[in-house]
């Protein structure tokens, strides 16, 4: 590998969230991303529409606030990059940037409560947000850790976190995008 795991899955991550394909984050990027995940939730969702909301907002916050050194109120994949490994992935930060969104969304999309993602549930899921089913499909089962068939809200957190933590290139959480080392 020529770049560093986690720089690897960042910019996999940066190329996810430019949605305008245009090599910068903007805050209209960072909207757009917002608008896919709360697009998930039921209409009268407001609350967990409004959590995952708050929490790119934070975010995208952290990135101008930590990322942004020249100003320009653009983030380059560079600067992406350095501000996710040092504050957005931070314990001061990554709860509530990062996983209230994993959070909001769970509880959005666990309509019967029974706080699991069935397989079809997560391709479904990751098909609305960009992500092509052969990526989600191989994700769920690596992230199925226990095997029965669904992914728990614990699963699904771990999964993100290792995502973004792990420095292990063998790491399950690794997938969660898809292969980490080529195009979405």
């Amino acid at each position: 590998m020529t770049e560093d795991v986690k720089a690897q899955k960042f910019s996999t991550l940066f190329r996810w969230f430019d949605q305008n394909g245009d090599d910068r984050l903007t805050h209209d990027d960072v909207r757009e991303m917002t608008e896919l995940f709360t697009g998930l939730a039921r209409e009268d969702d407001k609350e967990n529409a409004a959590a995952m909301r708050n929490a790119f907002e934070t975010w995208w916050q952290l990135l101008l606030d930590h990322g942004d050194s020249d100003g320009n109120g653009r983030i380059s994949r560079q600067e992406f990059i350095a501000v996710m490994k040092a504050n957005v992935t931070d314990p001061r930060h990554f709860e509530e940037a990062v996983l209230a969104i994993v959070d909001g969304l769970m509880r959005a999309l666990d309509t019967n409560q029974d706080g699991v993602l069935s397989q079809s549930e997560y391709v479904r899921m990751y098909d609305a947000l960009g992500i092509p089913p052969v990526h989600s499909e191989e994700a769920f089962r690596l992230l199925d850790r226990d095997g029965d068939g669904s992914l728990s809200h614990a699963e699904f957190r771990a999964a993100i976190t290792e995502f973004y933590l792990s420095a292990d290139p063998k790491a399950p959480g690794n997938w969660l995008l898809g292969p980490f080392d080529q195009p979405l």
